[in-house]
């Protein structure tokens, strides 16, 4: 099993037993793709929920330019739905987890078809 894959095994498992869904493994897998090298690298692995320069970075350059949507208010609101679905005291908030939770809520999957 390569790096990416357990990975893939650890965001699987955040999110059935931190965010009480159970993930849809095509879609998690290429969400994790499309995260890049950014998910081997500890500090950009995660998403800072208490930075709204970080925040304000996951609407830019994933709710807007990746999935196409248009900016307004419910973009914030829905990051902070996802955060606050896998715990805001939850030390470690992966990106892929994040990102895919943000691609159900707004059913983007086809963005990955």
């Amino acid at each position: 099993m390569g790096k990416r894959d357990e990975l893939i095994a650890k965001y699987a498992d955040d999110l059935q037993n931190k965010c009480g869904m159970t993930p849809d493994m095509d879609l998690l897998t290429k969400v994790t793709i499309g995260c890049g090298p950014a998910i081997y690298n500890a500090d950009s692995a995660t998403v800072a929920a208490s930075d709204p320069a970080e925040l304000e970075t996951v609407k830019t350059n994933f709710l807007i330019k990746k999935l196409g949507l248009a900016d307004g208010p419910e973009l914030m609101d829905a990051i902070d739905a996802v955060i606050e679905t896998y715990g805001r005291s939850e030390r470690n908030k992966y990106r892929a987890v994040v990102y895919y939770m943000l691609v159900k809520q707004f059913r983007k999957e086809a963005v990955y078809a």
